[in-house]
């Protein structure tokens, strides 16, 4: 089970950092990856690292705001969120992909997700 963490309220330019904390299995032969979705909307890619060499993907969005890493002594992904915009408003999910030897952007590639987080940015 994947449980997600950390969303909240803040107000543009502000910072959040979302955890999404594994159980029952250990995340180290997993690629992890954090999506959102606004209602209404397809639920879409923000950030990957993959299981082996910690390689990273984002979202265009994204690129120099957001930070993903991993403690897989602590079954532990997190999504550092700086410089938040209204635009990032949406419930955000993490997902686990068994061994893929790259990191993908499509969420029918994972495996498992966590229940979702409300991240909320205000102007």
């Amino acid at each position: 089970q994947l449980q997600a963490s950390g969303g909240g309220s803040v107000q543009a330019g502000g910072s959040l950092r979302l955890s999404c904390e594994a159980s029952g299995g250990n995340i180290a032969s997993y690629g992890m990856a954090w999506f959102r979705q606004v209602a209404g909307k397809d639920r879409v890619f923000v950030a990957g690292i993959a299981w082996r060499g910690g390689s990273t993907k984002y979202a265009d969005s994204v690129k120099g705001r957001f930070t993903i890493s991993r403690d897989n002594a602590r079954n532990t992904v997190y999504l550092q969120m700086n410089s938040l915009k209204p635009e990032d408003t949406a419930v955000y999910y993490c997902a686990a992909d068994y061994r893929a030897p790259v990191v993908v952007a499509e969420m029918w590639e994972y495996d498992y997700w966590g229940q979702g987080t409300q991240v909320t940015v205000s102007s």
